[in-house]
């Protein structure tokens, strides 16, 4: 008995769709922008193949519903036969070069390679997740067919197909709409918050009444949240920094006001220019906006490395604006971060306009992932033009920063779109791990604008267009980061590369979404047009970074 269930189980699935799952299932266990284990590939890879089996499911549906001949029942036994012979080996052969191909990314990230059980665990996986996929997939059908039975006594056979499948995409919409979406992302966004709110022992209140959070600020240490805590109570200070420069260095100045300081974007702005007022903010010789990322977090990989190049006379001002994390909150929230970022803006540049020019700081934004995003929306060139701030340093920029891609679209002919040159380099410049920001003849203007982006980024290069067309990036010549396995395929690549987004942070330093200080230095050096540092101080600062994370 159950052998004969196994049989009419196997027959009943479409030849097309095996053979179509199959291939998307192959083309799934190549390597894209971001290393993956066995979990993530598993799951990756099985749901290409429920989307190839889909897809050629769909073919077969479309063939008998324009009543096109159909093959006699032995011929298709036959084919059955042979695609599923066909598919095993295929898949098997995949499979065993699945290691392979994950190592080719893993060794340009200086990643130790995957285990010999890696294909056999992939498969393992695949399996499950396909076999869920397509249980789903065939209780879509059932409910489509009983609605549609169900009306055959009233309306046409053809309407009430079209009135069932309307009404069994509404019921899997609403339940996953309902369950997944706004169910997990509410139990999401109320970890992340609870996860705020937490106060590791090592973020101690500071006691110097000059720094936010103190018993003298404007801020409470407790609404400040736990990215906020983290990053107040970091950083180097004048001991930390004089040491290494070996000249009299200031303690920095680091503002943050957290999401529970005010209930709108304004009250929070306000409260931070008052609270840099009273720190001092203005009256160092660099001031830098600062917007971080969905969670709050502002990556002290960024701002340590200036107030190391200012000798500690910098003050960093930031607003959190969400819980959640960049990419989640650049799908369900884009907007949060731009009202903030605006708001900030508006207020210390508003403030930052009226003082007198020879002793005001110079001023420079910096936003990191989708700070880097609402960092481009905090204003407009025409509204600072008669008195511009001095520059920018954005990175990570994600794929949907309207500034970036237009820069990016419009780049100059022959260079790459992951490490694009525009115009004549006086307005802004690109760079990678590798420097590429000296480029001979040109000049900066009045206002510098620096993008740092790795190769290897999906939160930069993700495009929705991968779905049917290979991206510029993947072209020859490609980024030092990126597998040269890496291929294009239809569907698949863009799976892939959604995945990719979502793992973004789990590459290691110097690749993926994780900048490293020692290329935040050469960008900021730029920026600021810092020139009184010698080439083996600079060196001697980027090893000190790098001794830090080890």
């Amino acid at each position: 008995m159950l052998r004969s269930w196994a049989v009419r189980y196997w027959y009943s699935f479409s030849t097309i769709g095996l053979l179509l799952g199959t291939l998307f299932f192959a083309a799934s266990l190549t390597p894209t922008l971001i290393p993956r284990n066995y979990l993530t590939q598993g799951v990756l890879s099985g749901l290409s193949a429920a989307v190839g089996y889909g897809c050629g499911f769909f073919l077969r549906w479309l063939w008998r519903y324009l009543e096109l001949p159909e093959l006699k029942a032995r011929i298709l036994r036959g084919g059955k036969l042979f695609a599923t012979l066909a598919c095993g080996i295929v898949g098997l052969v995949f499979l065993w070069r699945a290691a392979e191909w994950q190592n080719s990314i893993r060794s340009l990230m200086q990643l130790d390679p995957v285990d010999t059980a890696h294909p056999l665990e992939v498969g393992a996986i695949a399996l499950v997740t396909f076999v869920v996929l397509v249980a789903l997939g065939r209780l879509f059908k059932l409910t489509l067919v009983f609605v549609s039975e169900k009306l055959r006594r009233f309306v046409p056979m053809r309407v009430s197909y079209v009135i069932g499948t309307t009404i069994a995409v509404l019921l899997f919409w609403s339940a996953a709409d309902g369950i997944i979406f706004r169910y997990g992302l509410r139990v999401m966004d109320s970890s992340f918050q609870r996860l705020d709110e937490l106060m590791p022992p090592e973020t101690q209140q500071p006691s110097d009444p000059g720094r936010t959070g103190s018993s003298a600020s404007l801020v409470r240490w407790q609404d400040l949240g736990r990215m906020g805590r983290s990053y107040i109570a970091s950083g180097p200070s004048a001991a930390d920094i004089g040491k290494l420069t070996g000249k009299p260095a200031r303690a920095p100045v680091r503002v943050y006001v957290g999401l529970q300081s005010g209930d709108t974007p304004q009250q929070r702005a306000r409260l931070a220019l008052e609270e840099l007022k009273r720190a001092g903010g203005f009256e160092r010789s660099t001031l830098v906006i600062v917007t971080p990322t969905g969670t709050g977090w502002v990556d002290e990989q960024a701002i340590d490395p200036i107030e190391f190049l200012h000798n500690g006379d910098v003050a960093s001002v930031a607003t959190q604006y969400s819980y959640l994390a960049s990419w989640l909150s650049l799908l369900v929230e884009p907007g949060y971060g731009a009202d903030q970022s605006r708001a900030l803006f508006t207020e210390i540049y508003g403030y930052w306009h009226t003082l007198p020019r020879q002793t005001r700081p110079k001023l420079y934004l910096f936003g990191l992932s989708l700070g880097a995003l609402s960092t481009e929306l905090s204003n407009e060139l025409f509204e600072v033009l008669g008195d511009p701030y001095q520059g920018a340093l954005l990175s990570g920029p994600p794929f949907a920063s309207r500034i970036w891609r237009s820069i990016t679209d419009d780049r100059n002919p022959g260079t790459p779109e992951w490490l694009p040159a525009f115009r004549d380099g006086s307005y802004v410049r690109f760079t990678a791990q590798n420097n590429a920001l000296d480029i001979p003849g040109a000049q900066w203007g009045p206002l510098r604008l620096v993008y740092l982006q790795y190769a290897s980024d999906p939160i930069v290069f993700y495009e929705t267009h991968a779905l049917y067309r290979e991206p510029d990036w993947m072209k020859t010549p490609r980024g030092p980061d990126v597998s040269p396995e890496l291929r294009w395929y239809p569907v698949v690549t863009f799976l892939q590369l959604t995945l990719d987004i979502a793992m973004a942070t789990t590459a290691p330093m110097g690749y993926g979404h994780v900048y490293a200080a020692e290329h935040y230095i050469d960008a900021w050096m730029q920026v600021a047009d810092i020139t009184d540092w010698s080439p083996n101080d600079v060196a001697r600062l980027k090893q000190h970074f790098i001794d830090k994370r080890k």
